[in-house]
């Protein structure tokens, strides 16, 4: 008996190239060319993006100094509102119609406002001691003022007319 002949074809046939698999080649080539584009458009979005991120935290960058200023323009706004708390308006009403009760004998010289405590400090001229305590009389009768005491006084020996300078302290009331 005789074994049967084996061939053996290396190169066997050749597959055929069938319309169904053009059409599969060049979709699967436009589909790779479409995600190759879409991924070098959202990397080109990306580095935009983070120029962007970049260029707002080089703007947004904590500055060493900033918080130092910022609570000293906090401070700065805080002593200007206090200062435009204080009822300047009726206070000095009140001082000049002190004056104008005293028949024009005593002169205010300075006003100095204590925010903090609602005091005002006040110094002024008298033609004598009794005029000067008339003054600060009066005040105590103020509704603005409350507690108008005399701090110090003191006859101005160098001035031929001696006049009295004396100082005195008051609490002012928010709303009279």
């Amino acid at each position: 008996m005789r074994a049967p002949t084996v061939m053996i074809d290396f190169a066997g046939p050749r597959a055929r190239v069938t319309p169904l698999g053009v059409v599969l080649l060049v979709l699967g080539a436009a589909v790779a060319a479409g995600t190759y584009a879409e991924y070098r458009l959202l990397t080109a979005r990306r580095a935009g993006l983070e120029l962007k991120l970049e260029a707002a935290n080089r703007h947004n960058r904590h500055e060493p100094g900033a918080d130092a200023r910022s609570v000293g323009f906090a401070e700065a706004a805080g002593r200007m509102a206090a200062e435009l708390g204080t009822p300047w308006t009726a206070l000095l009403a009140e001082l000049e119609a002190a004056s104008r009760d005293s028949t024009g004998q005593v002169a205010v010289l300075s006003i100095e406002p204590d925010h903090a405590k609602h005091n005002v400090h006040v110094t002024a001229e008298a033609k004598d001691l009794p005029l000067a305590l008339a003054y600060v009389e009066r005040l105590q009768a103020s509704r603005l003022l409350r507690y108008p005491m005399l701090d110090s006084h003191e006859l101005k020996t160098d001035d031929p007319q001696h006049p009295v300078r004396f100082a005195m302290t008051a609490e002012w009331r928010e709303a009279p």
